[in-house]
């Protein structure tokens, strides 16, 4: 797969479209109108997947407020030059440990909750390696809702392997051995880029001044 199917894009901006709809309706005609949009995107979708559209119908019917995409967080931790994986226990592949962003949580807490939840190690966020459109890159199943991925470079604070509800094991391995990873058919090379970031030694690593960056683009302004 190399490209989310056109179709299942147009299902998903038709639900948000309806759910934005459904929102802010003031009237019975139109709220009717965005209802039956939703209903026919999870028709769409049902078409080009094995979930059946009342499921659909019931997952679109949890949402609601303006449609905006949702945050997945993961960490790149890496312990003697190996990286910490867990494996998920809903389909025994390998992948970083993360999930979705809390309400309440900066981005940082997040991934550092997250990683800690997943695999019993707390770590520390360091830096934001990489931002990921999920719709633009290869992955199967298409998700329903647009998902916006970031993946954060952190420090091991403490900590031991420990599996939770939702993985199955913990490990640390070479970058350049990895098992099949990661979860949910996700594109490899994104992880391999934010290994790679973190494998560069830190007295290679350029530093970057943000109040010389702001008066160099206020000039090019």
């Amino acid at each position: 797969m190399t490209a989310e199917p056109h179709l299942w894009k147009l299902a998903r901006q038709l639900q948000a479209l309806a759910q934005t709809g459904l929102t802010y309706a003031t009237s019975n005609y139109d709220r009717e109108r965005y209802q039956t949009a939703s209903d026919i995107a999870a028709e769409l979708m049902a078409l080009q997947n094995p979930t059946s559209a009342a499921t659909f119908r019931q997952l679109f019917a949890l949402q609601d407020g303006y449609a905006t995409p949702k945050v997945d967080v993961r960490a790149t931790v890496f312990r003697d030059d190996q990286v910490l994986l867990v494996r998920e226990a809903s389909d025994g592949l390998w992948t970083l440990p993360g999930g979705w962003a809390d309400v309440n949580d900066s981005l940082a807490e997040a991934v550092e909750r997250e990683t800690f939840e997943e695999s019993g190690f707390r770590v520390k966020a360091r830096k934001l390696a990489a931002v990921y459109d999920r719709a633009k890159h290869p992955h199967e199943p298409p998700f329903p809702f647009h998902i916006y991925k970031l993946f954060f470079l952190c420090d091991i604070l403490d900590g031991a392997p420990s599996p939770s509800g939702e993985t199955s094991a913990v490990d640390f391995f070479i970058r350049t051995r990895c098992p099949r990873y990661p979860a949910r058919g996700s594109c490899r090379s994104r992880y391999s880029v934010c290994m790679n970031i973190g494998a560069i030694p830190r007295s290679r690593r350029i530093s970057i001044d943000p109040a010389r960056c702001r008066r160099r683009l206020q000039r090019a302004i």
